[in-house]
């Protein structure tokens, strides 16, 4: 997936790729990992520790959020590092957490 280096509101509407964002945030599971991460990174131990899940689940889970354009991982050793993805996930206009996709926002209740 190429790298976003103009923030999503600011480009043309890409239906793909906004579909694809969209997709990966129709499972309850994956929505709970990206409330996780907007704490901070977190590798796939920890989220499954907190979320009380295998890490299996919560690999396969990250995989489809990374294909999605909303995550970012970062190899840090033996571990994997992840983190909601800077260009997507933004500051809403009333101080909510956003996930910005281009072709529409995402505000999160805060936490």
């Amino acid at each position: 997936m190429p790298t976003r280096t103009t923030p999503p509101s600011e480009l043309a509407l890409q239906p793909d790729q906004c579909a694809e964002s969209l997709k990966a945030l129709s499972d309850p599971l994956r929505l709970k990992i990206v409330n996780c991460l907007r704490s901070g990174p977190r590798n796939v131990g920890e989220l499954a520790i907190e979320l009380d899940v295998t890490i299996v689940m919560v690999s396969h889970h990250l995989a489809i959020l990374h294909h999605g354009g909303l995550v970012e991982r970062n190899k840090l050793g033996r571990f994997v590092e992840y983190r909601l993805d800077s260009s997507v996930f933004v500051k809403g206009r009333r101080g909510h957490d956003c996930l910005d996709f281009g072709c529409c926002r995402l505000e999160l209740p805060k936490e």
